[in-house]
């Protein structure tokens, strides 16, 4: 069975496939994915990797968490469910638009 990793603290330089060659010296990775900005389509600073098995998971844990890539120091734990932030946003509305006519 497959696990999914959490990666923060990223270089924002960092590429997918960067991602991909980083683990794959501690198991089979199924994927790698930098999460990059909706808007801008640039990395947000982390990412998510997924290994084959969860040995090989807790050895890229135990060997990556806490090194350092181009100066910054990285976080990989084993990735949490989003939590659900309900509907507590409030309504839409218009918004200050002015009629047109």
């Amino acid at each position: 069975m497959s696990k999914k990793l959490y990666v923060g603290g990223l270089p924002f330089s960092v590429t997918d496939g960067q991602l991909e060659e980083l683990f794959s010296t501690h198991g089979t990775v199924e994927s790698a994915k930098v999460i990059t900005d909706q808007y801008t389509n640039k990395s947000r600073g982390f990412g998510f990797v997924e290994l084959s098995s969860n040995d090989e998971a807790q050895k890229a844990i135990n060997a990556l968490n806490g090194t350092e890539i181009d100066g910054r120091t990285i976080t990989v734990n084993e990735a949490r469910q989003k939590e659900n932030r309900g509907s507590d946003r409030g309504g839409g509305g218009r918004g200050g638009q002015r009629n047109r006519w």
